[in-house]
């Protein structure tokens, strides 16, 4: 049961408390027909009290039998009332059991709290995936995956297509609640995780308004933002620092002690210059350093530990059936807002490059956005985009991944090449090794080219 669940059968008992007060003074002025019937009142809260305790509590929680023997005490009293009845005698019986059912309450009744993880890309789960299984393992919680919906955003910023990722791609250990039967107004959790800070601020999708940071702080004590993202050398850019899941998280968890200064110093930057200071809570207390669950998840998962799927074993192996060597290639969307159709080149002289080595194979990922942030920011762009796709996954001589699961693809490659990101860090924690892409390089035949 949790805390306000049972404060609040407290505080019925206590009315009920109340009433055997009224009943003590309406027999003392000889009104027994408004002392019997506010004895049935009191029978009809109790069973009230006893449905309620076991929808929580279960038919054998240790309270029904005292509710049981309060109500026995009640039909007893009404039955044998008469006109001479001894006032103080009468609520001293109803007194003494209902203590035992209010102590019974405090004492046999635990306190449970309920914990909900809003994700809204399953790409991005690995961000709270340790603290979910965590907070899993305490038999203390109750705990709840609600994965939201999410819209992208059309050129004129209106809201386009629906996503929801709620029925798919998370891990099978994961128990999936629907969006639309969770009710956060009437739940009330007692913790609640997020993971996407932007609320109305992002330009490229937007999460269901049911699910801003700014509404869900309504409706529980404890809300907790982690960041989606790793912070590349500790180094993290100011304008993540005050998005509306900063500000209205009670918690701000970061990766590292020099992360959280930043946090620290721009969050005090945004209150002068806003003159809000307060109003947010104090960051010191907010903004706690303790690692990144994004890093948990990949050092936890090892090549043996995930499944390959066929198609890619298939590739791997290779014409002569022998182990090749399997490339990580990260594109991101930033480096295509730079250079935009510079971006697609070297997309496309890579897939090439590596085309022609017999011994190597390219697990290409682009960032679970590219496509999205192309159609919203750079439509004139997708068509190419999606052509070199369709001819990478047609001819498969090489992976496309546009799975949710980052980690796997971690696990079973040999190396990392692309854009520096966040997915460099977490690859660094692997001790394998990292090249950086140059986009001024294009590889042709044997030799190179600048650009």
């Amino acid at each position: 049961m949790r805390t306000a669940q049972k404060q609040e059968i407290l505080e019925f008992i206590k009315s009920m408390n109340g009433a055997h007060e009224e009943i003590r003074e309406t027999l003392k002025q000889k009104d027994v027909v408004s002392a019997r019937n506010m004895l049935a009142e009191c029978q009809e809260f109790a069973i009230e009290l006893g449905n309620v305790i076991e929808k929580f509590e279960g038919e054998d929680c240790p309270v029904i039998p005292h509710i049981e023997a309060y109500c026995e005490t009640l039909y007893r009293l009404y039955e044998g009332m008469g006109d001479e009845v001894n006032e103080a005698g009468v609520c001293r019986q109803l007194e003494k059991k209902l203590l035992k059912v209010e102590n019974s309450v405090k004492g046999q009744i635990p306190i449970r709290k309920e914990v909900v993880f809003f994700p809204y890309k399953a790409s991005m789960w690995d961000s709270l995936e340790s603290v979910y299984l965590a907070a899993k393992a305490d038999s203390g919680c109750d705990v709840y995956c609600v994965p939201v919906p999410y819209y992208d955003l059309n050129g004129d910023g209106s809201l386009g297509q629906m996503h929801y990722e709620g029925r798919r791609d998370y891990p099978d250990y994961v128990e999936i609640i629907d969006w639309m039967s969770y009710k956060v107004e009437e739940r009330r959790p007692d913790i609640i995780y997020i993971h996407n800070p932007y609320d109305d601020c992002n330009l490229v999708t937007r999460i269901h308004p049911n699910f801003y940071a700014k509404r869900l702080k309504q409706y529980t004590d404890m809300l907790v933002y982690i960041p989606y993202f790793i912070a590349i050398n500790d180094q993290v850019e100011e304008h993540f620092c005050t998005l509306p899941g900063i500000l209205y998280a009670d918690r701000v968890i970061v990766q590292s002690g020099e992360v959280r200064e930043t946090y620290i110093q721009e969050f005090r930057k945004f209150e002068r210059e806003n003159n809000c200071r307060g109003r947010f809570g104090d960051p010191k207390e907010k903004i706690i350093a303790l690692g990144s669950p994004k890093i948990d998840r990949v050092m936890r998962i090892q090549r043996e530990d995930v499944k390959i799927p066929e198609e890619w074993q298939q590739i791997i192996r290779g014409r002569n059936g022998s182990h090749r060597k399997v490339v990580f290639y990260n594109t991101t969307i930033e480096s295509l807002l730079k250079i935009e159709a510079k971006a697609l080149d070297k997309i496309e002289d890579t897939i090439r490059l590596f085309e022609k080595m017999p011994d190597v194979v390219l697990l290409w990922r682009p960032h679970p956005l590219l496509e999205s942030t192309m159609r919203s920011m750079r439509p004139m762009l997708l068509k190419r985009y999606r052509a070199i796709v369709d001819r990478y996954r047609t001819e498969k001589k090489g992976i496309f991944d546009n799975t949710a699961d980052l980690e796997r693809a971690i696990a079973i490659t040999d190396a990392y090449y692309g854009d520096m990101s966040s997915v460099v860090e977490l690859y660094k924690t692997t001790g394998k090794p990292v090249m950086i892409q140059n986009y001024r390089i294009l590889y042709q035949g044997d030799g190179r080219k600048d650009k």
